[in-house]
């Protein structure tokens, strides 16, 4: 899938005169392609000894700067660092590449900065959370910079680790700024690079296109035409049965690893179903119309109903809201978020007569 990373902010007119049917390559923008890859079992080992260093890093950078009274910056952290190798404790982190290990601290800065401007009202968006110490059951991820990977005839190096050889599924458009290798809590490995994607214009079939987005059916456009969410009723009961049965179980015993990998990959088995469905419906509204106007809903307060959390929160309704907003940028099209205050369900589309609340 691609998941763009927004640089700056990119703004496009709805002239019509600019829309041609042949594609106009604009201005560049960076996106995430990934590939999925198989390990042997030596490569597995070097990894696993890989994400285990990059964790420790991460979580003793952390406890550094709970500790400190005034926030450490990236050089104290890389300081504290290679201190750290000289010592009988951590020497066994100079085993792996360094590059990780000085991206872990790299990310935990950022994290810190973004958290501060956050709560001082710098940054957009709701308020975050400050970071957390990493644990061995969770997601594990090694970024390497430039300087630390290539790609070469199908194959991906990565300092220490060897020559990796994922799935290529598509071909990168450009030469790749960054690799990060990944591990999910379902032992699946994953090779996620940054590269650069030209903006194309293309002509659009319609002007512009409404979407309401709901639980039963999951949009319905300004057209007539509904989208069905997939089913997830099924895979959703094995993973409740599963998790009781989590809890039954003995702490830090074999069995239990093993139903809480079962239960990890019913999760990633719900993500891969959903994913599928949302970037084929983004990418089918947003080839198609000029203008996509979608509400903004409150999910964070929709969730805190009991009865309609667990379905409301499979449907992924934010994950469609930033790839259609995301694929504008990148077509060219118009993308219109209308307030969530706005009483759409309470007025009339032909005359505006606004009738009042209407029952669920």
């Amino acid at each position: 899938q691609n998941v763009f990373l927004y640089e700056n902010e990119l703004s496009f007119g709805t002239d019509q005169s600019r829309i041609d049917d042949r594609p106009i390559l604009s201005q560049a923008m960076k996106a995430r392609y990934q590939y999925r890859f198989y390990p042997t079992d030596q490569q597995r080992q070097s990894l696993a000894q890989l994400f285990g260093c990059v964790r420790m890093v991460w979580n003793d950078g952390l406890a550094f700067c709970k500790q400190s009274e005034k926030l450490p910056g990236y050089n104290k952290l890389s300081a504290m660092l290679t201190q750290a190798k000289k010592t009988e404790d951590r020497k066994w982190l100079s085993e792996v590449s360094s590059v990780p290990l000085q991206q872990s601290l790299r990310n935990l800065d950022v994290a810190y900065r973004n958290f501060f401007n956050s709560r001082n009202g710098k940054r957009k968006g709701g308020k975050m959370g400050a970071p957390r110490f990493k644990k061995k059951t969770n997601q594990q991820s090694a970024e390497f910079t430039k300087a630390a990977f290539s790609v070469k005839d199908g194959l991906v190096y990565l300092a220490k680790i060897g020559n990796l050889k994922p799935i290529w599924s598509r071909v990168l458009p450009s030469e790749p700024s960054s690799c990060t290798v990944i591990k999910h809590c379902a032992n699946r490995y994953f090779l996620s690079f940054v590269v650069e994607v030209e903006l194309i214009q293309l002509g659009a079939k319609n002007q512009s296109i409404g979407i309401d987005l709901g639980i039963k059916t999951f949009a319905v456009m300004s057209n007539g035409e509904k989208a069905q969410s997939p089913n997830y009723t099924r895979i959703d009961r094995k993973i409740r049965k599963l998790q009781r049965k989590l809890a039954r179980q003995e702490k830090g015993s074999n069995r239990k690893n093993k139903t809480r990998i079962r239960i990890a990959k019913k999760h990633n088995q719900i993500t891969d179903i959903r994913k599928d469905f949302l970037h084929k419906l983004s990418t089918k509204v947003v080839s198609e119309n000029q203008t996509i106007a979608l509400e903004d809903l409150n999910v964070s307060g929709m969730v805190k109903n009991r009865k309609l959390a667990r379905a409301i929160s499979l449907q992924g309704w934010r994950e469609f809201r930033v790839l259609c907003e995301a694929k504008s940028d990148k077509f060219g099209r118009t993308f219109h978020a209308i307030n969530r205050w706005e009483p759409t369900s309470q007025v009339c589309c032909d005359c505006g007569f606004k009738w009042g609340k209407i029952d669920l």
